[in-house]
Parts: C-alpha cells; structure tokens; sequence
C-alpha cells in the first residue's frame, strides 16, 4: 500500500521511457548525487531521487524513498529503468525513514554492487548506514543484503576499484573516511582512515578515480556559504592527497548543495552534478545536470562553468529546447518557465527586442539538408524569427512569420538554404514584437 501511495503522489512523473534532455538531463522527476559509471558500453547514471515529502516531518528537508537508473549512449537521450531499490524493500531499512541518499555502484567480478546509505531501523537507532545491493545487470534486479556494512556509519558512498582489483570504500561523516573492501565487496578488509590535507569547513559527498596513474579525492566543500566542488590529488588510493583547488563555484542562486561525479566517456570527461532548477524556490528539490570537464597537461582540473546546454548531440528532428542554451545576446534575450504551477513542462526562449538572439550548439542535420522548420511559438502582437546557421550574423536559412494570438501554436515555413551536418544554430528576433519559443524542429522529408 505504501508504494501505491507514493505512486500516486508522483504519479505524473514517469517511471519507464526515453526523455530528451539537456540540462537538467533529466526532466520529469527530481534527481540529485548522481553517480555516472560506463558499463556494458553505455553511460549510466545513479541518483537519489527527491520527492516532495509524504510526512509532515520532512516538509522541509531532504525526502527520499527509492532509487531510479537511467543509461544512455548519447548523451541527449536518457532511457528510465524505473526503480531498482526502494526503503521497503532493504530488510535493514527503516521503511518509513525517507532517507535513500546518495547511492553508488561499481562492476567487479561479474556482478554489479549498488552502495547506499539509510537510515536503519530499531529503536534507539540513529544516523546513516551504507549498504549494498547486488545484480547481474547494471540496471538490476538489484538484491540487497540483509544488514549495512559492519564499520562504517555515514553517507555518500563511493567505491573505486583500482587497476589492481583492490576496491576501496570512501564516505563522509565525521569527516572523510577510506577503507579497503574484501574481495567479497560487502565486508571491510581494513580499519577505516580518515582523509587528511583537505581545507577547513564542511565538506561530504566523496567522489575517488583513478587517471594516468594519479588519484583524485573530490568533494563537495563549503567554502563561503553553499557548496562548491573542490579536489585533491595523490598517488595512492589511500592517500595522503593534496589540495589543488575548485572544480566548480558556488550556485550563482543560492542552492545550497552539490554534489557530484566524474566520468570518461568515448575519449571525453564528464561532470555530473545537480541544481534545484525545477525547483527554484525550494533546494531540497534538485536535479542533475551534465557539463564536459577537461584537463590541464599537469593533471590538474581546468574549473567547470555550468550551462543550461549540457553535452550531447541534438537531432535537428527531434524537438530542440532552445531554452537550454549555450548563450544569449546581452538584451531583449531570456528564458522563463511555461508554467510557474509546473515547471516539470520546462522553459521558453522570449525575445523582444529587434536582433535579440540565441545561440544553441551542435544540432545534427544529418546527410541531408532540411527543407523546412516547425516551431511551437506565441506572440500576442505577431512577430518574426530569423534562423541562422554558424553565428548571430550568420546565413538565414529562414524565416518563421508568427501570428498574432494568445494561444501557442505550430507554425511551418520553408527552409531556404538548409546544410547537412553538425552546426550552431542561432534564432533572432526581426522587429520589436516579443516572441515566445517553445521549441522548434526540422521535420523529416516526407
């Protein structure tokens, strides 16, 4: 009865499906700490999942029952596994605890390891074990052990196999903590030890990897008042490891957390982290994002500026959300929600001033040149969008020609001098009268 309950309260969301998606890459439930792992060819990412709280007790706070998967092989398109462990369903859990925080999971020896922490159950019982979940498939079914990991109390698991086969366990509370796993990856095979070196201030969420024969420790860190992403380095999984620096700045808007992963993927590196952008009021709400993270020649990390973008080829077939934007002209350019009662139906481009523009990156044309563009579009006074290609004064390869309504409507119009390809697309304003955007396309030929 529990889980239809929680069904129903989110029942709008989607359980299974593919979902296109920039930043946030996922866009109809909240997701948060995720953890990207490559398996079997594909990208895959393991979050927690928030949910707007069923209990009075945390209205307020951070409220998690279970946990999703979601893969992907391009970056742009993410398929929902649905659940694949719930509070309900780990015997050690406490069912009602809310508290399926940020999880992990690793390969080794032909089975697939879900870590997670909890709170457990009994009276007198207090604060966060970490236990694990067991597959064959890095999307489950997931089979979770009967009690937590003995010696370890804390949150934010992360398990870094190394090229040895040695796994290693590293979480936060109390400090940052490390210790080498049994070969079985359920027991610890040493005493834990606390990570040394870091920065004064708060810090959780561990994140280890192994690159070139050095070791990053990474984390996030309260440097001033919210949460930044910081690193260390060493050459021992164990450390000791210095402090090199920020991965990414505090939020510009004040959300209070980060938290974080970081992923090669086809020869390019990763960073997934989360923002509350479904949820700006509100911060115990968030959702992931993906950004593309590189290297100086010393190993160390060039800084992350997040973008609404995100990575990943977009279909110029498929519906382009002109809202997650690589950049925007200085004025008449912004975005807004569609619906401030629910912002699970995504943003709008508004442009309102002659020439106003902008800018999205690497849309694929593919072999042939599109012969016209569809756009959702809404102007109460009627305007006129411009299409280029390759920048702001660019080719105009057309011109969409919006009526005057109230209403969002679906307008077609010719496309002049299409290119095949991956290319820059810009959409400008002609005129002063304000154009919404939803999305546009280049539809098949037919």
């Amino acid at each position: 009865m529990k889980n239809k309950r929680l069904i129903l309260l989110t029942a709008f969301w989607a359980i299974t499906g593919a979902l296109q998606a920039q930043n946030p890459i996922i866009r109809d439930q909240f997701t948060a700490d995720p953890t990207a792992r490559v398996f079997e060819g594909k990208l895959y990412v393991y979050p927690s999942h928030d949910i707007p709280s069923p209990i009075d007790r945390l209205k307020e706070w951070f409220c998690m029952a279970d946990y999703h998967v979601f893969s992907s092989e391009n970056l742009t398109d993410w398929t929902d596994h649905g659940v694949i462990l719930s509070q309900e369903n780990v015997p050690w859990v406490a069912p009602e605890s809310y508290s399926m925080w940020a999880p992990d999971c690793v390969y080794k020896n032909g089975k697939y390891y879900f870590y997670f922490p909890s709170t457990p159950k009994g009276e007198g019982m207090r604060g966060f074990n970490i236990g694990v979940a067991v597959a064959d498939k890095p999307y489950g079914p997931f089979t979770p052990q009967a009690s937590p990991i003995k010696g370890v109390m804390g949150i934010d698991p992360c398990v870094l196999v190394d090229k040895d086969g040695q796994a290693y366990i590293y979480w936060s509370g109390r400090g940052m903590s490390v210790a080498k796993l049994k070969e079985n990856m359920l027991e610890l095979a040493t005493e834990p030890v606390q990570i040394a070196g870091l920065p004064e201030g708060f810090k959780e969420g561990p994140f280890a990897f192994e690159r070139n024969g050095k070791y990053y420790f990474t984390f996030p860190w309260v440097k001033d008042k919210t949460e930044t992403l910081a690193y260390a380095m060493g050459d021992s999984p164990m450390g000791p490891f210095e402090f090199k620096g920020i991965i990414m700045d505090e939020s510009p808007v004040g959300c209070w957390t980060n938290h974080h992963s970081l992923v090669e993927y086809k020869g390019q590196w990763y960073l997934f982290y989360h923002h509350n952008d479904y949820s700006p009021e509100f911060d115990k709400n968030r959702s992931i994002r993906a950004d593309s993270l590189f290297f100086n020649p010393d190993g160390t990390i060039q800084k992350v500026i997040p973008t609404l973008r995100g990575v990943g080829l977009t279909d110029a077939r498929k519906e382009i959300q002109l809202d997650r934007y690589s950049r925007l002209s200085d004025k008449g350019a912004a975005i807004d929600y569609l619906n401030q009662a629910n912002k699970f139906e995504g943003w709008k481009t508004l442009l309102s001033t002659d020439g106003a523009w902008v800018q999205y990156n690497r849309v694929d044309f593919g072999s042939q040149a599109p012969r016209k563009v569809k756009a959702r579009v809404l102007s109460a006074s009627g305007g006129t969008l411009q299409i280029r290609i390759d920048g702001a004064d660019g080719t105009v390869i057309a011109e969409v020609k919006v009526p005057k309504g109230n209403q969002w409507m679906e307008i077609e119009a010719p496309v002049r001098s299409g290119k095949s390809g991956i290319h820059d697309l810009y959409v400008s304003l002609k005129g002063n009268n304000e154009v919404a955007i939803d999305w546009l396309s280049f539809p098949s030929k037919k």
